[in-house]
């Protein structure tokens, strides 16, 4: 892809963006009146994806969606609600927002390629959207089946998002995380303002903070954890033994366009709006509380589609904070605030009903860690958090000491972890004057205590039996605590160093050269251990490293219509699937554990297809009728499969439309499957 194209993508997709966002931005002045233009910017894109959503539901083209918006524009442009003064007033938004796209932007620049750990998946179920916008989605890994066994609904928002923006699946892919990075940091910045009068960008730190352990292995040259030694590309992230500990610095940075990563715009932006309603509840007119309930619904009604275990996370969150705006609200004569409290649920299992009713998915019972956290560990991972709240509950200690003995009835039962994480949670529960931030540094706590002492049972194994309980808890426990920490490391600071203001022209300074130093380091730190850094074509390696497979590939993203393939199978994390991997075209099957960990095994297909795949390649006979079994119109034959299998298959009964490089692909004459 040329230089030219990929500049287009990129500036077609802004303008899809700010398309939305300006479009909404009047309705919500009155109701959020400066935080109007922040606020803005991830409510549409929610919006954006639950209209499309439905269009795709009931298969008509997700192009439809925008209609709404020009709509609101339109309406917005009769009614000269578009004020040149309001829209320069708000240009620092959307100059941090596209600092923010720009800077991640540099970071997928540098290292753009589609070609390690998830990324296969991720791509796969984005041009599998992108290919055949219908809900369900087509699984790419498992020919008949559907993506109704996972929560797919950011590879939907952003596949239409590249639909309707005319951006190519390999681009879209680079263009994810920098949205998501953008919405989250916007965001961040409106919770500063909105809770601090100095210092407001410190809860921005929560996305670029490194833990501990990142820290001491830059330093050091060595991983905390001894295990990961041979493997410092994980980067602090393996640290809590057996467990990954991701933090979102390295999730962006990392570049896995999934499901934990995707969502974290999300649980920012309901974090700003309990924060906002929590402060502005009753200074608000019954229109301005009727849209902060259907904006919050939105959010928690979208998290289980985003990524499921937030909705477990955050839903207590929203339910607590309504229960502090009806204290608050008790001597008003307003009721509003039991509507809060009883429309969220409601409306937030309404706005996505169908997904509920086609989910069909595994889960499992919950179980008490036997194994908990090395306290070291803990704290390498956790510890910045702990010793800032520590620090600032102080005061607090003082003057109730007994409460530290909360702690022994957990080191005692062998949860030392839990015993350091508890304490915080204890003072910020008693304190007399609690705000919703400490009630928001409360539960980020209280999910670290949680993951030290039960876990989801899944098909880890017993070594790796809460891997994935702490991978999915640690995101929001981090966005939560580093949240509530800087805005209240910001209060400290206001109330107790006294700094004098920093002029214009220092501060204009002192960003031009954090906003230099953060678009310089991609290229000095990532690039060099790229495989094909600038460009944003996150296949643009195959040319050079899989040669055969490249021209193949391009061929087949550029069929229309459905289609089902035949390649080869080799496990998991592995080049075997990346056929259906780069072209969202469903194949018999992809990464075999990715589907046994969502499908199950009830009918036996985890041995069942690769046996079939396999003696479709090798025995002649079984070509053509296992193809007709799965409904595959399509047979690819490169080098992979040659490693493969023995391959023998009846050349003179199919169709040969592709040949290259000495890959070859096939036709089923007369047959064009029915997915």
């Amino acid at each position: 892809m040329s230089t030219e194209q990929q500049i287009f993508c990129v500036v077609s997709w802004l303008v899809i963006l700010t398309l939305l966002q300006l479009s909404l931005y009047p309705a919500l002045k009155k109701t959020f009146g400066s935080f109007a233009f922040p606020a803005a910017f991830p409510a549409s894109v929610l919006l954006f994806t639950l209209i499309s959503w439905y269009l795709g539901l009931v298969h008509l083209p997700v192009h439809l969606s925008l209609l709404p918006f020009l709509t609101f524009i339109a309406f917005h442009l009769y009614r000269h609600e578009y004020s040149l003064a309001d829209i320069k007033s708000a240009w620092h938004w959307e100059a941090l927002f596209l600092i923010a796209f720009l800077f991640m932007l540099d970071v997928r620049f540098a290292n753009p390629s589609i070609s390690y750990a998830e990324k296969f998946m991720d791509h796969g179920f984005l041009a599998s959207v992108i290919r055949n916008p219908v809900v369900p989605p087509f699984d790419p890994w498992f020919s008949g089946g559907y993506l109704n066994v996972y929560y797919y609904l950011g590879y939907w928002m952003l596949g239409c998002l590249a639909i309707v923006a005319g951006v190519p699946s390999t681009v879209a892919f680079n263009l994810s995380l920098p949205t998501v990075f953008a919405l989250s940091a916007v965001s961040l910045y409106a919770i500063g303002t909105l809770l601090l009068d100095r210092f407001r960008w410190l809860p921005l730190v929560t996305l670029i903070l490194p833990n501990p352990a990142l820290v001491f292995q830059i330093i050091t040259g060595r991983a905390v954890n001894p295990t990961y030694d041979a493997s410092l590309s994980w980067l602090g992230t393996r640290t809590i033994t057996n467990t990954i500990n991701e933090f979102p610095l390295f999730s962006f940075v990392w570049g896995d366009v999934h499901a934990h990563v995707v969502s974290i715009f999300n649980q920012v932006f309901l974090l700003f709006l309990l924060l906002y309603a929590y402060k502005r509840w009753l200074t608000l007119e019954r229109t301005g509380k009727i849209w902060i309930i259907v904006l919050v619904t939105i959010c928690l009604g979208s998290m289980p589609l985003f990524n499921t275990w937030d909705v477990l996370l955050y839903a207590p969150l929203v339910l607590v904070t309504a229960i502090l705006i009806l204290r608050r609200t008790r001597t008003s004569p307003d009721n509003t605030a039991w509507a809060f409290l009883a429309a969220v649920p409601l409306l937030s299992i309404l706005y996505y009903l169908p997904f509920y009713l086609q989910l069909k998915t595994h889960t499992g019972a919950i179980a008490l860690v036997r194994a908990p956290s090395d306290p070291l560990e803990f704290l390498w991972v956790n510890g910045i958090f702990i010793a800032i709240f520590i620090a600032l509950l102080v005061p607090e200690i003082r003057k109730k000491p007994l409460l530290l003995l909360v702690c022994i009835p957990f080191a005692l039962a062998g949860y030392a972890a839990a015993a350091i994480a508890v304490i915080p949670l204890v003072y910020f529960v008693a304190k007399a004057d609690r705000d919703l931030p400490d009630t928001i540094a409360a539960f980020g706590l209280a999910i670290l205590i949680a993951c030290e002492l039960v876990y989801m049972k899944d098909n880890m194994g017993e070594t790796y039996f809460r891997m994935n309980t702490v991978f999915k808890c640690y995101l929001p426990a981090w966005l939560m605590l580093g949240t509530s920490a800087f805005v209240m490391t910001g209060q400290w600071f206001t109330a107790s160093l006294r700094l004098p203001p920093v002029s214009k022209r220092t501060s204009a300074t002192l960003t031009v050269l954090v906003v230099t130093l953060l678009f310089a380091l991609p290229f000095a730190v990532i690039a060099p251990f790229s495989l094909t850094a600038g460009t944003l074509d996150g296949l643009a390696y195959l040319s050079t490293q899989h040669p055969a497979d490249a021209g193949a590939i391009t061929y087949l993203r550029s069929l229309d219509g459905s289609e089902i393939l035949v390649e080869a199978e080799k496990g998991d994390y592995s080049y075997y699937s990346r056929v259906s991997s780069f072209t969202g075209i469903p194949a018999v099957v992809g990464q075999p554990f990715h589907e046994f960990m969502w499908r199950g095994n009830d009918d036996g297909w985890y041995a069942d297809r690769p046996a079939d795949i396999r003696a479709i390649y090798e025995d002649p006979k079984m070509t053509i009728p296992l193809m007709r079994k799965y409904n595959a119109t399509l047979l690819y034959i490169g080098d992979p499969e040659r490693e493969r299998y023995n391959v023998t298959v009846p050349t003179e009964e199919l169709m040969e439309i592709y040949s290259s490089r000495g890959t070859v692909i096939y036709r089923l004459p007369g047959f064009y499957g029915s997915v």
